[in-house]
């Protein structure tokens, strides 16, 4: 039996056939094929670049104003630290505590050059983080007024922060409460209670995650789109981000005795955690877009009618004219019977 050249590979007729059977199989390439042409490498690129330039002014004009709030409120303040601390993988922890820890020693001191550089740095990194996610909803990117652009760009990254804040207090302070309340009935030493007590905390990280998550995937863009359209987006994102966490800390435990690292210190850990991040939340958006709910369905315009008119030419008479003929002949037969 001659071969069909024409057929193709078995192979290559296998991942249709399993989109077709799994849905989040079809889902997942979807995304991806998304994410892939509308530049979500390239925006990762650019919100990595920006949040390394970011992360040491933002921290210390965060933080400068939170230890002038709280004005020395010890408690408060090591329970929000502690909870950004452990946002973070192991690898970064000292670089970040080294920040804060500077930046609540300058306290008001931070001066107008450091607030200025905060703001720039902090609008620049807002500015495209919200045109990646804009572009992975698939919305148009449009000419937009420059003024009025950066102020909700900076209206965002303020609230963004506010967001994070209340995100860490929540899960610093179910913990603290947590341990408050073991100890009030007596139950601190008892292991049940211990490993409820961390089921619940977990449980109130997730939740507060997914708020912000669900806040950035829906409110960030250009465009706002509806937050029920975004749950399931932001759910995957809470939950992903824990074991991106888990993932960073492996590899940056792996490389903290290469020559590069020994070098640089933490600023290769922090470029890969911020570029792994960045590619992420991008993916989440795209996943979230590509969701069959959130695809609009586009009807095509029906194709163009082409009328040719047709003229027919025809030599002696025609049947209009015989048929005329006709008629009027007997006509005329008639009206003479009549007069005879």
């Amino acid at each position: 039996m001659a071969k069909d050249d024409g057929a193709k590979p078995e192979e290559d007729k296998l991942l249709p056939r399993l989109r077709r059977k799994y849905g989040w199989l079809d889902h997942l390439i979807r995304a991806n094929d998304a994410f892939t042409e509308r530049y979500g490498n390239h925006y990762a690129a650019a919100i990595t670049y920006f949040s390394v330039l970011s992360v040491i002014p933002i921290l210390m004009v965060a933080f400068a104003i939170v230890g002038i709030v709280l004005k020395g409120d010890t408690a408060v303040t090591n329970q929000l630290v502690d909870g950004i601390t452990k946002s973070v993988p192991d690898g970064l922890r000292g670089l970040v505590g080294e920040i804060i820890g500077a930046a609540l020693k300058s306290g008001g001191g931070i001066g107008v050059f450091g607030l200025l550089l905060a703001l720039y740095s902090g609008v620049g990194w807002m500015s495209n983080l919200r045109d990646a996610l804009t572009a992975q909803w698939g919305q148009e990117k449009q000419k937009l007024p420059l003024v009025s652009t950066t102020i909700k760009d900076l209206l965002s990254l303020v609230g963004l922060g506010l967001a994070l804040v209340v995100s860490f207090g929540l899960t610093a302070a179910g913990s603290g409460v947590g341990r408050f309340l073991l100890e009030l009935v007596g139950l601190e030493n008892q292991g049940w209670a211990v490993f409820l007590l961390k089921v619940a905390t977990i449980l109130l990280g997730l939740l507060a995650n997914t708020l912000v998550f669900l806040w950035v995937i829906a409110r960030l863009p250009r465009e706002h789109v509806a937050l029920r359209s975004a749950v399931k987006g932001a759910i995957f994102a809470a939950v992903g981000f824990i074991v991106l966490q888990q993932a960073a800390t492996v590899y940056l435990g792996s490389v903290t005795k290469s020559p590069a690292f020994t070098l640089f210190g933490p600023v290769i850990g922090l470029l890969v955690f911020a570029n792994l991040v960045s590619r992420f939340l991008l993916f989440v958006t795209a996943w979230t877009a590509t969701a069959k709910e959130n695809q609009q369905t586009v009807v095509e315009p029906p194709a163009p009618v082409l009328i040719h008119p047709r003229v027919t030419v025809q030599q002696g008479p025609g049947l209009g004219a015989v048929g005329g003929a006709f008629a009027t002949g007997a006509l005329l037969g008639w009206f003479g019977r009549r007069k005879s």
